[in-house]
């Protein structure tokens, strides 16, 4: 089997930055984490084994009785900052530059008068700590839930992790449904989920299929893996190598990689070696890897057809 990766992908420079933050702190289990701190499961278990306390998303209504508490990437509102800082001897705060930027943008124009517009998925951890804020606002996860707001400012903005052209149909639907209105779009979509796309799109026509790594309750994971099902490639989301469907992947002569922005690069190399040691099974013939293999003789991927 050939396995070709996508040249940009796995974790983003907000989340190691976390990470290293985070592994670098003494007596953690004094610490509790406020929520997951980044989507994957690996991550978790090793936070939990070195002692750190962790909420739970859904109990994240919490008080802020705790001895230290940390807020995730994936940030949180200034009103419930203010709240969590009442019960805790110390907050230590991981949240995303480019998440706080989102922060900014969304207070400012809410400030300015404008009833914002919030481009993701509907409870995700981020988009309930932008609209944390905002006494007006609407969350658009799809096309069935934009309508007309009846405002004469409308801004629209982005969970950082929404797929651009994803982000364009629904911001093309807000402005079908509210043609009255001055609407103002703000693109805060973060680089590093645009590199991602843009890597993956590059690597889907050289490809039989994909495999994708990340958490299964990752957002921008998740949507790598629509993608690929919407270019019509079979897509397998695996957590780590211990989940790859070996029996599946050996009908493909050439797989895919990429990962989502909270995967651990070791994860992703485990993974890559795991697929390179499954033989290609096709037309009920072995594939080898010697000169003679047919993958020796041919770099173009055998059509699905």
């Amino acid at each position: 089997m050939r396995v070709l990766q996508a040249i940009e992908k796995g974790m983003c420079f907000g989340v190691k930055d976390a990470l290293e933050l985070v592994f670098r702190l003494d007596q953690p289990r004094r610490v509790t984490i406020h929520g997951q701190l980044v989507h994957n499961p690996v991550v978790s278990r090793a936070l939990e084994a070195r002692g750190f306390r962790s909420r739970t998303e859904a109990d994240r209504d919490g008080g802020g009785d705790v001895d230290r508490l940390l807020i995730t990437a994936h940030g949180i509102s200034e009103r419930e900052r203010e709240r969590l800082a009442r019960g805790a001897s110390e907050v230590i705060d991981t949240t995303c530059p480019l998440v706080s930027r989102v922060h900014r943008v969304a207070a400012g124009l809410s400030a300015d008068g404008w009833f914002v517009v919030v481009l993701g998925k509907h409870g995700h951890v981020e988009v309930e700590g932008i609209t944390g804020d905002l006494d007006r606002h609407a969350v658009v996860a799809a096309l069935e839930d934009v309508r007309d707001w009846n405002v004469d400012r409308l801004a629209v903005i982005c969970q950082t992790t929404m797929m651009v052209d994803r982000a364009q149909i629904l911001l093309q639907e807000v402005r079908d449904k509210n043609p009255g209105a001055t609407i103002r779009f703000h693109d805060t979509i973060c680089d590093p989920t645009k590199q991602r796309i843009l890597a993956l799109d590059a690597l889907l026509p050289q490809v039989q299929a994909m495999v994708v790594v990340g958490g299964r309750n990752s957002n921008n994971t998740t949507q790598l893996v629509d993608r690929c099902r919407a270019a019509g490639l079979p897509a397998f989301h695996v957590e780590g190598r211990d989940d790859l469907p070996r029996r599946q992947l050996a009908g493909f002569e050439v797989v895919g990689l990429t990962a989502g922005t909270s995967t651990l690069d070791s994860t992703i190399e485990e993974v890559h070696a795991a697929l390179l040691a499954i033989p290609s099974i096709v037309d009920g013939h072995l594939l080898g890897v010697g000169p003679s293999s047919p993958l020796k003789k041919s770099r173009r991927p055998r059509s699905m057809s």
